[in-house]
């Protein structure tokens, strides 16, 4: 047996993943142990846990892998300080003590975490490295061209390369500081939001604006060249030698200062983000297209934090010339401590892979489960009265009828998703159909901007139905964007529409009906897919069957269990606090439905202002 554990840490969403004998085992993000949202520490909770799954101790670890080279992107550092000094002289000051005390001596903190016992050998890969092979290795596919795109590694910003069998081979990459990921943050930041998580916000405004400034951003920011090459200027940025991403260069350029945090969002910023949105789509399709003449590959995977941007992804399937797309579910850093590992077991100790067709993710449920029983005891703990149904058949009829009736359920099954999306073991779940869905689920349960919308989970087989998407196609990670069907639409009076879209409260043009699933049609008609088969996912697919058979409808709303600044729920007792906290009606504990009574309610009130001061808003 051959135990290699991947771990990221110290930048942004450390996490831990196990392969024992090539097969992927067991992969969690720190923060759902610690409830830390992006917890950057070591991940010693979800090492932990890796190992408890696999039933191994420290000293059963063969290899250790880390995502990326801590000297290499230290010196990276080092030489942008050097390049701007003295200017920027408070960021090193800021910086240089973690680095330091902490994120020089890796190979000290691994021996330290994992004992005395362990004499596992430690192997650091390259960041994009890590990235690469955690989109090939685990994908359907024998053969496929390979791009990696975030906001910087150790040099590397995007990469891309070809993948064959067992090995990965990167072609060509572009350096830091031009960074398309890093662009992306600048207006992330300069429209409010918290950089490295507040881009998919962004995204999601971006429908609601127009992409007016999109001449301006590739006249002055980016040269973009025809085979997606591209160069920033870098007189507009701040993130070399700063604090901030923008400098008064760029805010004299878009009209104004940043956005501050909380305040309302302006038309102005809708069309910023409508016009990064669609600069990143264009760079992203362009250079998928040169991938694709270079590699003459017929399949395409992808990694990096820019391959969560689901809209340009969607494009890329649609338009970039290949067969098929897959994407890792966990595609920022997190995602690069599986890479690692896989990195170690396929390309340095040269074992065979032999793809089936189907991916090896196993549906990304890689986190702790729960079993009834422990359940049963959890709530008899806590004096709950609770529902047990006895066969799966019964859950889901009861269940449906509960959606159909309009209640918001929380899901909590099985084992916990890796990744940033929750794909049916800790959602929250609603009817589609209800047009005041999307605002009640975003103001009262998950505590956030109402414009924000809603991922469509649909049976695999209807998919085609209900959505302009090819059903030889899956989406199972919810990571490909595709318009509502024409024929599911709701005609909107072109007048009062038009007043709409001039209205800046962005309330009024998120309670329009445009289909017959509006809380999960974007303003565009656009929906951010899942799909849901049988064997991936049985009980969820066995729920939106019993959904359909009471409603005719092969869709409901799925969204991550947690409020806002939370992590994604782990365990039953984040569960059922965060339960109690929200307008949530029912919560389903494994074979337990519990519905909220007044009591419930009462209760939820007393404790809702100390559970939400816990997270900070991101």
């Amino acid at each position: 047996m051959t135990a290699i554990l991947g771990l990221s840490a110290f930048y942004h969403d450390s996490a831990a993943a196990l392969v024992v004998d090539g097969r992927i085992t067991s992969a969690a993000q720190e923060e759902r142990f610690t409830r830390v949202k992006h917890d950057a520490a070591f991940p010693a909770e979800a090492v932990a846990y890796c190992l408890r799954e696999a039933n191994l101790s420290p000293a059963d670890v063969d290899y250790v892998a880390f995502y990326d080279k801590p000297l290499t992107k230290f010196e990276r550092l080092l030489e942008t300080y050097l390049a701007y000094a003295p200017v920027g002289f408070k960021s090193f000051r800021l910086a240089i003590p973690l680095w330091l005390k902490d994120k020089l001596h890796m190979r000290r903190t691994i021996r330290r975490a994992l004992g005395p016992a362990s004499r596992a050998r430690l192997v650091f890969t390259d960041h994009h490295e890590s990235h690469a092979a955690s989109a090939f290795f685990p994908s359907p596919f024998d053969r496929a061209a390979i791009l990696t795109l975030d906001g910087v590694g150790e040099w590397s910003t995007a990469t891309f390369g070809i993948g064959e069998g067992a090995r990965i081979r990167l072609i060509d990459h572009i350096a830091f500081p031009h960074s398309l990921g890093l662009l992306y943050s600048a207006f992330t930041y300069y429209c409010g939001f918290k950089v490295n998580s507040g881009e998919y916000k962004l995204m999601g405004l971006a429908p609601y604006g127009r992409p007016i400034y999109k001449d301006l951003i590739l006249e002055r920011l980016i040269d973009l060249r025809p085979d997606g090459s591209f160069w920033l200027d870098m007189r507009y940025f701040q993130y070399c030698q700063g604090l901030t991403m923008t400098n008064s260069r760029f805010h004299d350029l878009f009209g104004g200062p940043p956005r501050s945090p909380e305040s309302a969002l302006e038309p102005r910023h809708m069309d910023l983000a409508a016009s990064i949105q669609w600069v990143t789509e264009e760079a992203v399709l362009r250079i998928g297209r040169e991938v694709q003449r270079r590699t003459d590959a017929k399949n395409l995977v992808l990694a990096g934090g820019v391959a969560l941007n689901c809209v340009a992804n969607g494009r890329l399937l649609r338009e970039g010339g290949f067969d098929d797309v897959w994407i890792q579910p966990a595609a920022g850093d997190a995602g690069g401590a599986l890479g690692a590992a896989l990195f170690v077991w396929h390309q340095l100790l040269e074992k065979p892979r032999n793809p089936d067709g189907r991916d090896a993710q196993r549906g990304s449920f890689l986190g702790p489960s729960y079993g009834s029983d422990e359940i049963a005891r959890f709530l008899a703990g806590k004096g709950v009265e609770a529902r047990r149904c006895e066969s799966e058949s019964e859950l889901a009829e009861h269940v449906a009828g509960l959606l159909a009736d309009g209640k918001i359920v929380g899901w909590f099954q099985g084992r916990m998703e890796f990744g940033p999306r929750s794909l049916g073991g800790r959602s929250i779940l609603g009817d589609p159909r209800s047009s005041a869905m999307q605002a009640t689920m975003n103001l009262k349960i998950k505590f956030r901007e109402s414009f924000r919308p809603f991922a469509p989970a649909v049976l695999q087989e209807r998919v085609a139905d209900w959505f302009e998407f090819d059903p030889d196609h899956e989406s199972p990670y919810m990571l490909l964007v595709a318009p509502v069907r024409e024929d599911r639409r709701t005609p909107i009076d072109a007048e009062s529409l038009s007043t709409m879209q001039e209205d800046p409260d962005l309330r009024k043009r998120v309670n329009i009906v445009r289909s017959e699933i509006p809380a999960v049609t974007h303003v565009d008609y656009s929906a951010r897919l899942q799909t849901v088969d049988a064997e991936r996912n049985p009980r969820f697919h066995r729920l939106i069957e019993a959904f359909d058979r009471l409603t005719g409808c092969p869709v409901l709303v799925n969204t991550s269990f947690n409020v806002r600044g939370e992590p994604i729920v782990c365990t039953p007792d984040d569960a059922y606090r965060c339960f109690l906290a929200t307008d949530m009606d029912v919560l389903v504990l494994e074979d337990f439905v519990i519905v909220k009574d007044e009591a419930a309610r009462k209760a939820g009130e007393v404790v809702r202002e100390r559970y939400l001061s816990q997270f900070q808003l991101d």
